[in-house]
């Protein structure tokens, strides 16, 4: 497997893996995540650097996709990390955990100071995410409380504190 960064080349398989990924049975229509998607690529929250394909090598097909736009905490900018999209047929096989590693690595590479998302506890666990009340930041909607996630990363402050605000697409899908 191979994790690099999206080429234009790559959205439409990118839009089909999140569509299959998200897709609820009984449903018809674009799926909310590929619409998400779709609208967070036309926002200048979009940072190109983080969003990442996991593929089944050089040239091979798309696999997965992650991608971290840009969040604030009041405002302080930091990251949001979703849609995380992984082939249906290739889940259960590491390739979310690798992009997820990979696009951590890239962030705190990039020397951004925390990634905060929405989420299962016990999945992102596994990765750093700590309860976003354990750093005082609280998520848009309170009743999101137990599934909101912080992930500090090396340039963290912890003087970031306050209500976490998603990129304006996620406002409205």
């Amino acid at each position: 497997m191979l994790i690099r960064r999206e080429t234009p080349a790559d959205v439409p398989a990118v839009q089909a893996v999140t569509s299959a990924a998200f897709a609820r049975p009984g449903t018809t229509g674009e799926v909310t995540e590929a619409r998400l998607l779709t609208e967070l690529r036309a926002c200048d929250a979009w940072l190109p650097a983080l969003s990442l394909v996991a593929c089944e090598g050089p040239g091979g097909d798309v696999l997965g996709h992650v991608v971290c736009t840009r969040g604030h905490v009041g405002a302080a900018p930091v990251l949001a990390l979703g849609p995380l999209s992984v082939r249906p047929g290739d889940q259960r096989r590491g390739v979310g955990h690798a992009l997820v590693h990979t696009v951590l690595g890239a962030a705190d590479a990039l020397g951004e100071p925390l990634v905060a998302l929405l989420g299962s506890p016990a999945y992102y666990a596994r990765f750093g995410f700590r309860p976003s009340a354990e750093y005082r930041i609280t998520p848009p909607v309170p009743e999101w409380d137990a599934h909101f996630q912080v992930r500090a990363l090396s340039a963290h402050d912890a003087g970031i504190r306050g209500t976490f605000a998603y990129p304006e697409p996620f406002d409205r899908v």
